[in-house]
């Protein structure tokens, strides 16, 4: 069913809302929708709006019919902070992320990036970034839409990274595999810290371990960076996601 963010809405059932141009639009034009078709809308934190399409004179109207939580959320806040990789790599760490469960996505520049952001165009890539959750999310029927931080060092991402409940930090050389890491755990919060193509430094390893993250394996092969969040994820959902 086509899903739609809204913010700020706070409907009972009969309630009318009218939709954004832009949402309009798409319902219209994109869906081909007619009235009485129905739709979901989200406040983005959590809540589902089952509504039927009422009114196309304009912008769009719906209905709402009922309103429940939404059961797309896992148990567990994840953020991941991924090191800033080349190309457009890191859309495909953003979408698959958010598919997977993932709370927020925070890039970080690592010692290894290839990938360097240009502060001139730091707002715009942040903005096209952000509107990529927001469609994956449309997509997978997500109940929130997970958000996408301004890039900061490395230092700053382990900084943060350590105050998680399960602070992961995914490193090739790890010894020990994050399902042996997961057993008997129950976290509210987790981080997934994910190097870039060229992998975490010596000097970046040890810094993170005495900061408090884990460090663990994904597997005895070794993972593409754009792959490596999302077999993370999936371990955790497959752990902690009923």
């Amino acid at each position: 069913m086509p899903r739609f963010f809204v913010e700020g809405i706070a409907p009972e059932p009969g309630d009318r809302i009218t939709l954004s141009e832009e949402d309009s639009r798409h319902v219209s034009l994109s869906l081909r929708m007619k009235r009485g078709d129905a739709l979901t809308l989200c406040d983005g934190r959590g809540t589902d709006c089952e509504c039927v399409a009422v009114d196309f004179a304009g912008a769009v109207t719906v209905e709402v019919v009922s309103v429940s939580p939404s059961a797309s959320e896992p148990p567990y806040g994840a953020t991941v902070f991924q090191a800033e990789v080349k190309g457009d790599k890191f859309d495909t760490v953003i979408q698959k992320a958010v598919e997977l469960g993932a709370a927020r996505i925070v890039p970080f520049v690592s010692s290894h990036c290839v990938s360097r952001p240009d502060a001139r165009d730091a707002d715009k890539k942040r903005k096209r970034r952000e509107r990529i959750a927001l469609e994956a999310a449309k997509q997978c029927g997500r109940g929130t839409v997970p958000s996408v931080g301004a890039t900061v060092p490395f230092e700053k991402a382990v900084e943060e990274a350590a105050g998680a409940d399960l602070p992961l930090f995914c490193w090739e050389q790890a010894t020990t595999p994050l399902k042996d890491v997961l057993r008997g755990r129950d976290p509210s919060t987790v981080s997934v810290v994910i190097g870039p193509e060229g992998g975490f430094s010596e000097e970046e390893a040890k810094a993170a371990e005495e900061a408090g993250l884990v460090p663990v394996s994904l597997g005895r092969r070794i993972l593409r960076t754009e792959t490596a969040s999302g077999a993370a994820l999936s371990v955790l959902s497959y752990e902690f996601d009923d």
